[in-house]
């Protein structure tokens, strides 16, 4: 079913994301650089839409904003279907923070007037002229992380019933990601007061591979 799109477009951000690589990643910094340096940039479905017609083939971008520090990085997000890649249904802004060495959290926020960061680098003017209290929080909706030593990979989800939705009766929206050095999986769903999913995805995410 093409309800995946409408889990993407309606759902609670992104995501359970995981990273890999063929090296273990030691030390705090190097962990966060890892994170950060597995969500940052273009990522495409194609290969899945493909493979499974209830898949469109969705563009998403992550391109890290403003300066970093050793604990916190912002990203600009937006994501849009490839036939209308100047016309994104969905713009975020990132801020992952670092918990502690191997816990992180990504926190969602909106943007007034999104379009004119359409397509936009990280270093472009536009995002010089943007504060960080001029951005609001999507509450309860952030994303929690967690760092394995053994994969060297992060996983993480939304908490559970606490990012609120109102599309299709639901009473609560679930995100889970998962990404690694080559793809990110993406997996939104809604839920009602009985626990009952009412849209969204049923047989998994949306698989993004990363193309640059």
């Amino acid at each position: 079913m093409k309800s995946y799109f409408l889990a993407l477009v309606f759902g609670a951000i992104t995501i359970l994301i995981s990273c890999s690589s063929r090296n273990t990643i030691k030390g705090s910094t190097d962990s966060f650089d890892y994170l950060k340096s597995c969500m940052s940039g273009d990522f495409s479905s194609k290969l899945q839409s493909e493979q499974d017609s209830d898949f469109f083939d969705i563009r998403l971008r992550m391109v890290p904003i403003w300066k970093s520090t050793p604990s916190e990085f912002y990203l600009y997000v937006e994501q849009a279907v490839s036939t209308s890649i100047d016309k994104p249904y969905r713009q975020r802004i990132y801020k992952v923070e670092k918990i502690s060495d191997t816990e992180f959290v990504s926190h969602i926020y909106t943007v007034s007037a999104p379009s004119r960061f359409v397509g936009k680098k990280g270093d472009d003017a536009v995002f010089k002229q943007l504060t960080t209290d001029s951005l609001q929080i999507k509450d309860g909706c952030a994303v929690y992380l967690q760092y394995n030593t053994q994969t060297n990979d992060f996983s993480g989800a939304t908490k559970d019933g606490t990012c609120p939705s109102e599309r299709q009766g639901a009473k609560y929206a679930s995100s889970k990601v998962t990404i690694n050095s080559n793809q990110m999986v993406s997996w939104d769903q809604g839920w009602n007061e009985e626990g009952k999913q009412v849209w969204g995805a049923t047989k998994g995410g949306y698989i993004f591979v990363k193309q640059k």
